[in-house]
């Protein structure tokens, strides 16, 4: 007879995992308060540094901070990696459970897992069966291994359970329940606020652009970066863009010249970046979760790569696929300035209620 589970480890290895988190966390507390016998301890890998995670990060997500910090960031893929399962095998010692819950597609989803399973606790993966086809994503090795070993998986998608169930896992182990990120990002839109840019810039609603970049692909090579950041300027008539530089793509544009209209800053918080990016004209990224935020909150996406793991913000939402060449991106800008864009679409259960089925779930399957 399975184990019945009563505590729960949650990983989160990057500031966006804590977005999912969070509303887990809430629903926790909620089955709590209603009676169940479950109780969590917070994980933080440490797997990526981020000053912006101060004690104001977790108040803003209404969430403590995390029960330890493994400090486990740096070094190559691999390194890290052996130092998330090195320091999280020595946790579980210490620390006891009967589920451990991971998010998303990072290193430390899979490290944890891995390291879990070896241990026989039992995997939660949120996310499950998530897949861009590209098996030189980091991430997508990470999905893919994470789900060869999970023992609940949590979709956000009916193409997520298609992937799972292609895959041979049995339906009783998948659990469609929506996008723990909307949760987060429905919860908190009431608290969004400008930014110190909205003032020093003078923007006003629909009148600026947002655009993120940080994948290799895209900024690896300067000669590619800088053809990409041309044809953007380029084609957005004269609207200011403000562009939140990735540590990863800060090291690029070292002495590269740009455009006085192309306003590069410090990466803002959750509650910052969501207020601009709710009042932009329009989004320009790889980042697969700003598709899903754009997307909910009817934003115009421009997504610069060649696949994406979320082709529901594509078919419905307002994410289109742009692809990585620099030439393709006029033509899609000129759609967007004729007023041509497409109107976003109701994405099934991405409704803020995903955290509470997930929990639900877990108390059903012990």
């Amino acid at each position: 007879m399975t184990k019945k589970i009563r505590k729960i480890t949650l990983i989160a290895g990057a500031r966006p995992n804590f977005m999912k988190i969070a509303p887990i966390i809430h629903a926790i507390h909620d089955a709590q308060s209603k009676g169940s016998d479950i109780a969590y301890r917070l994980v933080h890998t440490g797997q990526h540094y981020d000053k912006i995670m101060s004690g104001s990060f977790f108040e803003q997500l209404e969430i403590p901070e995390p029960h330890v910090n493994l400090e486990a960031g740096g070094g190559t893929q691999a390194e890290q990696t052996a130092n998330i399962m090195l320091r999280f095998e020595k946790e579980l010692l210490a620390n006891p459970c009967d589920l451990v819950l991971v998010v998303g597609d990072v290193n430390s989803t899979m490290a944890c897992s891995i390291t879990a399973k070896k241990m026989n606790i039992r995997v939660a993966h949120v996310e499950a069966g998530i897949r861009s086809g590209d098996i030189s994503m980091p991430e997508e090795i990470n999905r893919m291994l994470t789900d060869a070993i999970t023992d609940l998986f949590f979709t956000t998608s009916e193409l997520a359970n298609d992937n799972l169930r292609q895959s041979g896992i049995p339906d009783h182990r998948i659990h469609f329940v929506g996008n723990v990120m909307i949760d987060t990002l429905l919860k908190q839109r009431p608290n969004f606020k400008a930014p110190a840019v909205w003032k020093d810039l003078n923007l006003s609603k629909k009148n600026y652009m947002v655009l993120t970049l940080h994948r290799p692909a895209n900024v690896d090579q300067m000669s590619q970066l800088k053809e990409m950041l041309d044809q953007i300027v380029e084609s957005t008539e004269n609207l200011p863009l403000v562009f939140p530089v990735h540590p990863r793509t800060a090291k690029m544009l070292e002495g590269l010249i740009c455009d006085p209209r192309l306003h590069m800053i410090e990466p803002l918080s959750y509650l910052e970046f969501n207020y601009l990016v709710e009042r932009a004209k329009a989004v320009i990224t790889d980042s697969g979760g700003i598709t899903e935020e754009a997307s909910i909150m009817n934003v115009p996406c421009l997504t610069l790569r060649d696949n994406t793991e979320r082709p529901e913000t594509i078919t419905l939402g307002t994410n289109i696929l742009v692809g990585t060449n620099p030439e393709n991106i006029k033509p899609y800008l000129d759609k967007l300035f004729a007023g041509h864009w497409k109107t976003g679409q109701d994405i099934p259960l991405w409704d803020g209620k995903t955290a509470p089925r997930i929990i639900d779930a877990i108390l059903k399957s012990s």
